[in-house]
């Protein structure tokens, strides 16, 4: 079978899901292949954060700073479900490495860089005013905080509405499909790939006038079957760790410095949980196999227990965890220091491999590189114009028809209306689906029995499955557990206890046989078992060993 297209897309990550929505806006046929799930590997591994990114401005990175910021109001507009102000509080202490002084400086040249355009202009606590904001922050030798804002994000599910608004303006996305050759003209010049469908096994060509490598931490991989040797990355693993809300309560998000070794890392609120993160050091793996350490969970939790010394964490306390690589450009330097710009490469077999940014920039990044592939489609004459794609004024699904004053709370009375949901479910649909959730609710009106709880006494319910296969591109249990509902980091079990239930729901609409509905339910588990695995090296309790630069 073969399928001809103006722009393939390996990759469905962030940027892959943003290009292949730009380019489909914009009128061109479009292709994304994914060869596991959409937003599998660092797109839903992130610190899930749309920010500026208050330590490149330290490090006199302001264009990046002033794009990051102008592209948080935009992710606000199109995606107010999704992208949701957040307070950032910034303890300073005695010892610190900057005054309170110097760092209302830096707080009030942020504001500026975004226009004051932030969802709050800062302000700055005293002392006992930081004490009523955050009552467990350590308060020895404090001397202020800034109160400075920017956005909490659902990254997989930022990924997952441009993946899905892609489809509904004509492209064509084939997960758990992975490339397994290029295709070359005459000439040299790629012109599409030879795909393998992960569970069925079929081969397939897929031909295309211009090819974009998307694939963020599996890029040389990628340039690898494109028979280009030479890295272009310096991968660096960023580890997160999640705790009971009412083991480490915070109301806004904590911006930390190591004690150690001085790495900024944050306490975040989310929802019923707090999570600690992140880590940054080099790590020679598999990307698909990248999980956390016993020295990544210790790091954390020194760093936890320093800044909130009456929470006494230990390993015992982490529900779970997530790690990911960020695609960084090679850089010489310790980890942390490596830039977080973006780079386009054209392949000497005219590939287009975009590698580096941040998930606060994807749109714009997106952009760039479709513009490049126009530019490039224009030159050989196989494209004479394309429309506008506007990507920074259509909404997302979610947020189509999303009440001009982001009154949240109406949104989940819609959704009460029109389901018989209690108001923890109604929230969650909101938070998650935003105005879709409306849609989700009124299956469960139609059908009681998708009102079934996924896990007792917790809000997911078994209409989120059927969603998810219907909607959302599911096609595996660890889709559904681990991206679409989450199960999988926010149960105390981490979705074990339901796992047969949503397998037995995904066998009957997708068709599965007794032996693929095992292979899912042993898949899932082996998943769970992978992210506990550093508990087999933990010792009784948290020590620290500097990570590696």
């Amino acid at each position: 079978m073969n399928d001809t297209f103006d722009i393939l897309i390996i990759g469905g990550g962030i940027v892959g899901a943003g290009a292949a929505r730009d380019a489909a806006m914009r009128g061109l046929q479009t292709c994304l292949v994914e060869q596991r799930d959409i937003a599998f590997g660092t797109s839903s591994r992130s610190s899930k954060l749309v920010h500026g990114g208050l330590r490149y401005l330290e490090q006199g990175e302001l264009s990046l700073v002033f794009e990051a910021v102008s592209e948080r109001r935009v992710l606000m507009d199109i995606a107010p479900h999704l992208v949701v102000p957040l307070g950032f509080l910034f303890p300073v202490y005695k010892h610190s490495r900057r005054g309170v002084f110097t760092v209302n400086i830096g707080m009030w040249l942020y504001d500026g860089l975004s226009l004051f355009r932030s969802p709050k202009i800062h302000r700055n606590l005293s002392p006992d005013e930081v004490r009523r904001e955050e009552p467990t922050l350590r308060s020895q030798d404090l001397r202020g905080a800034p109160l400075y804002y920017d956005c909490a994000t659902d990254d997989a599910r930022l990924t997952l509405e441009n993946a899905i608004d892609a489809t509904a303006n004509g492209a064509v996305l084939h997960t758990w499909t992975r490339v397994i050759g290029m295709s070359h003209d005459a000439g040299g010049r790629v012109h599409g790939v030879r795909v393998r469908d992960a569970h069925s096994g079929e081969e397939r060509e897929i031909s295309a006038k211009v090819v974009l490598n998307c694939t963020g931490a599996w890029t040389d991989m990628t340039r690898a079957l494109a028979g280009q040797a030479q890295p272009l990355l310096r991968p660096t693993k960023g580890v997160h760790i999640v705790v009971d809300r009412r083991r480490l309560p915070v109301n806004t998000a904590v911006v930390c410095f190591h004690p150690e070794d001085g790495r900024v890392l944050f306490a975040i609120p989310w929802g019923d949980h707090t999570y600690i993160g992140t880590t940054d050091t080099d790590e020679p793996v598999d990307p698909a196999l990248v999980a956390a350490s016993s020295t990544d969970v210790a790091y954390l939790l020194n760093a936890g227990n320093h800044y909130f010394p009456g929470a006494n964490l230990t390993a015992e306390d982490v529900l779970s965890t997530w790690a990911g690589l960020r695609p960084l450009i090679a850089h010489t330097g310790s980890a942390s220091s490596v830039s977080r710009e973006h780079e386009i490469v054209v392949e000497p077999d005219g590939m287009l491999t975009i590698a580096g940014g941040k998930l606060t920039t994807y749109r714009r990044m997106a952009a760039e590189l479709v513009d490049r592939a126009v530019s490039l489609l224009k030159l050989s004459g196989q494209v004479r114009a394309t429309r506008d794609a506007r990507t920074d004024q259509r909404a997302l699904p979610g947020g189509v028809g999303w009440p001009e004053d982001d009154d949240r709370g109406r949104v989940v009375k819609l959704i009460q209306e029109a389901g018989p949901v209690d108001e923890p479910t109604a929230r969650l649909f909101c938070d998650t689906y935003g105005m879709r959730g409306i849609e989700v609710a009124a299956r469960i009106q139609e059908n009681a029995a998708l009102g079934a709880a996924l896990v007792e006494g917790r809000p997911e319910r078994l209409a989120q499955v059927d969603w998810g296969v219907e909607k959302e591109l599911a096609r595996t249990v660890c889709d559904v557990l681990i991206r679409r509902t989450q199960l999988y980091y926010r149960d105390t079990e981490q979705g074990l206890g339901a796992v047969d239930r949503v397998a037995d729901r995904m066998a009957g609409l997708l068709g599965w046989s007794a032996d693929r509905r095992l292979q899912e339910v042993m898949a899932y588990q082996e998943e769970v078992a992978r992210s506990r695995s550093w508990r087999a090296t933990s010792g009784s309790g948290p020590s620290f060993t500097r990570p590696a630069d």
